[in-house]
């Protein structure tokens, strides 16, 4: 019952973004760029009796891939631009994300090998 719960609320936020976001396309960007589905998964992370220091690595683990999301977002929005179907816009943004991600991780490790 409660995983149904999860994926009923989760879903209704997801559905209310949508619909901003048809009406409104700009603000419906904005209230997407909020961070809703971390917030709710610390939500039901703490409900389900995580401890703070697991929110905490999870919340610095969004944070890690906040520059690589910006990155995918930025890929898609350019490939649309560019009149590029949107499932192939999104193949390229998803493959620029990883990319990023992948070298992203390498220069923190070597970087952090110097000191």
């Amino acid at each position: 019952m409660y995983l149904i719960t999860k994926i009923l609320l989760s879903a209704i936020v997801i559905g209310i973004v949508t619909e901003i976001s048809r009406i409104f396309p700009k603000y419906g960007g904005v209230v997407a760029a909020l961070p809703l589905v971390s917030l709710l998964s610390l939500i039901w992370l703490n409900i389900q009796g995580e401890e703070a220091a697991n929110l905490s690595k999870f919340a610095l683990g969004v944070l890690w891939g906040f520059p690589a999301t910006a990155v995918m977002l930025i890929i898609v929005a350019i490939s649309l631009k560019a009149s590029i179907p949107l499932y192939i816009s999104i193949g390229l943004g998803t493959g620029g994300w990883l990319i990023f991600l992948l070298l992203q991780d390498a220069v923190v490790k070597n970087v952090t090998t110097y000191f």
